[in-house]
Formats: structure tokens, C-alpha cells, sequence
């Protein structure tokens, strides 16, 4: 069944915090194979500037896409997350991520789509800290496989 287009616009209210520490940064960067000391060591990451150490860019995927299930999960949507591949995935970071911030993230809806078959549903999650400094901007392009055409078949 093909997705419900009046979801385009539609946005869903902050996420619970999400408290970011020293440990999950370094096992972050160490999955990833990130061997910068900024992301290990905090002596290192304060003498760059940092008030702690950062995680690697990509930490930003933990917290959106655990955001992000507040839109997948929604019956009135009709995704079935069975059929769906992650399409794209790009960050724009404002700073880095520390070790300390407590993150909320509100989950946007820029656009649905019919291609091919597929329904493709461009999600953009702002995470922010409680206090509401902006800090990335993730967007992820979500195809739903073969949904666009059921209501035809």
C-alpha cells in the first residue's frame, strides 16, 4: 500500500533525552574505527578546544534513527518496515556531539514519493540539546520496496 502523502509536513514532538557519555563515544569510535584521541582521551579533547571529548560525525545516527521510530512505527503511516532500505544518510553538523550533552530530536517529514514502484519518504531529524542548541541536522532517505504498486496490483 502506498504511503500516506499527508504526512509530508508533519513533524512529531522532541524524543527523550538521549545523554551522551564518554563510554558510548569511545565505543562508537572504536565500531567505526575512529582512532582519534578527541573521541578517547579528555585531556586531549580539551586541549583542542572541546569542553570534553566528541564523537565521530556519524555518532549523530545513534539518536536520529532511534528518533525516527516514532515515524516508522506509525500505524497511520502504513510503512512496513519489512520492505525498507536505508537509501541516504547526510549530516550537517552545527558542532560536535560531547561527552555530557543531553540530546532531543524532533523527527520532520520533507517528502514522500513514488518511484519505480517504491515509496521513498525523506525524513529530517534536528538534534538538539535540551536547552535547544542545534546541533546536527541528519537527513535519511528511507525506500519502502515494491509499496507504491500493491494498490495497483
Amino acid at each position: 500500500m502506498a504511503l500516506d502523502q499527508s504526512f509530508i509536513g508533519r513533524s512529531y514532538p522532541p524524543s527523550p533525552a538521549y545523554e551522551v557519555s564518554r563510554e558510548k563515544i569511545r565505543e562508537f569510535a572504536e565500531a567505526v574505527g575512529a582512532p582519534s584521541a578527541l573521541h578517547r582521551d579528555q585531556e586531549a579533547a580539551k586541549a583542542a578546544g572541546y569542553p570534553d571529548v566528541i564523537a565521530p560525525p556519524t555518532f549523530a545516527i545513534l539518536v536520529s534513527m532511534k528518533a525516527n521510530e516514532v515515524l516508522v512505527k506509525d500505524p497511520e503511516l502504513g510503512l512496513d518496515y519489512t520492505r525498507v532500505v536505508h537509501g541516504d544518510q547526510t549530516f550537517a553538523h552545527h558542532r560536535p556531539i560531547t561527552a555530557g550533552d543531553r540530546l532531543v530530536v524532533t523527527t520532520h517529514v520533507d517528502a514522500i514519493n513514488s518511484r519505480m514502484g517504491n515509496d521513498i519518504i525523506s525524513v529530517r531529524a534536528e538534534v538538539s540539546t535540551e536547552e535547544g542548541e542545534q546541533i546536527t541536522t541528519a537527513r535519511s532517505t528511507l525506500v519502502a520496496r515494491g509499496t507504491a504498486t500493491e494498490d495497483q496490483a
